[in-house]
């Protein structure tokens, strides 16, 4: 038997054994330290665990049964390049053993640095040009600060926060709801691309597992057990980003969540959760004061912010005028021009220059927004 199926399939069969849950599971490792024990443990012993169902006892007491299917799945990981980290190694994220029931392995493509505080950023996959842009802005300048992002490559806000996360040359983490043989969804396998490379992306399902509706939940338990704080970016009042944030809350983890247009049912849910306690969000300072203790001293140390001011943006007086009729939503060049009395002509030109400069966003459908920066 090569070395990485002897290591690992003690693990694979514990996976198979019906009735054994990964609560479970975590109690056993804790009691016998290693799977191979508990399969060669006294039945005696086994059946004095709390929790431990008659089922997953008669299942560990005749184990021998599932070694040929673990083998199979474990191969089929192997095979195509996979790697596998497990609830007693090093590389298993830290925080995320701490939940009650952590999956007892993650198969993973890429990098996973479990020296790296991770912080998860979640929300809509129909956001608004705002909440991707504060998605993408957050993730960066956390990253900055030397933060891994943690998010679900969903369309919309998770997909905002991984790229922001890249941008600025961080590392992100993707969990998914589904093997990595069925990268969901299919729009982004350029993303998970570039994640393997500066992270990873990882599951705890089997590889030809499919993007299934049950799955995801499953998925949000791991995204907010391995982070120090969730933030929500855009909800609405029923998604899955809210389980993600009270999965958060029940692990004693910081749930933060951004505050939206009051006319936009995309930030119904950020505002549910702030009026039960979640910490409001305006920029990353809101989030460094509470998890500064999680970043390493050394990553303070070389990101250490300059004492001065930024200086504000120059702008001549037609710019000041268009800029004031700016704000971070996105609004369209008909309704800047009509709060200015100018002709179009004048303020298409004047966004441009802006625009070039840095100073304004320009969105789809001829919509502009002031800058984050």
């Amino acid at each position: 038997m090569l070395p990485l199926t002897d290591k690992y399939l003690p693990w694979f069969i514990l996976r198979e054994i019906p009735g054994l849950s990964n609560r479970a599971c975590k109690q056993l490792i804790l009691k016998f330290n290693s799977p191979k024990d508990i399969l060669n443990a006294d039945p005696c012993r086994l059946s004095r665990i709390d929790g431990l169902s008659p089922r997953a006892l008669k299942g560990i007491n005749n184990y021998k049964k599932y070694r040929e299917p673990a083998l199979i799945y474990l191969n089929q990981v192997l095979s195509r390049g996979f790697k596998i980290t497990t609830l007693t190694e090093v590389s298993y994220p830290s925080l995320l053993k701490e939940i009650p029931d952590p999956p007892i392995l993650l198969i993973y493509d890429g990098t996973l640095d479990s020296g790296s505080p991770c912080i998860s950023i979640v929300g809509s996959r129909k956001a608004t040009m705002y909440g991707l842009d504060t998605a993408e802005h957050l993730a960066g300048r956390l990253s900055e600060k030397g933060f891994t992002v943690v998010s679900g490559m969903a369309l919309g806000i998770d997909s905002a926060a991984h790229k922001g996360a890249l941008k600025s040359s961080g590392k992100t983490l993707a969990v998914l709801g589904s093997g990595l043989g069925h990268i969901y969804p299919r729009q982004n396998i350029d993303l998970y691309k570039r994640i393997r490379a500066n992270g990873a992306v990882l599951s705890e399902f089997y590889p030809e597992t499919p993007p299934l509706p049950a799955h995801f939940p499953r998925r949000n338990r791991i995204i907010a057990g391995m982070s120090a704080g969730t933030i929500v970016v855009e909800a609405a009042q029923r998604s899955g980003s809210l389980i993600t944030a009270r999965l958060s809350g029940e692990y004693n983890r910081e749930v933060f969540a951004v505050p939206g247009s009051i006319r936009s049912s995309a930030s119904k849910g950020t505002h549910a959760l702030i009026r039960q306690g979640a910490k409001l969000v305006e920029n990353e300072k809101d989030i460094i004061d509470e998890l500064g203790q999680f970043v390493h001293a050394q990553s303070c140390l070389q990101r250490k912010e300059s004492p001065l001011k930024k200086a504000g943006p120059v702008m001549d007086k037609i710019q000041a005028m268009v800029y004031k009729h700016l704000d971070p939503y996105p609004i369209h060049i008909d309704d800047i021009t009509s709060g200015t009395g100018m002709e179009s002509r004048v303020v298409a030109a004047v966004l441009l220059d802006m625009e070039l400069s840095g100073l304004i966003l320009r969105h789809p459908g001829n919509y502009y927004s002031k800058s984050e920066e």
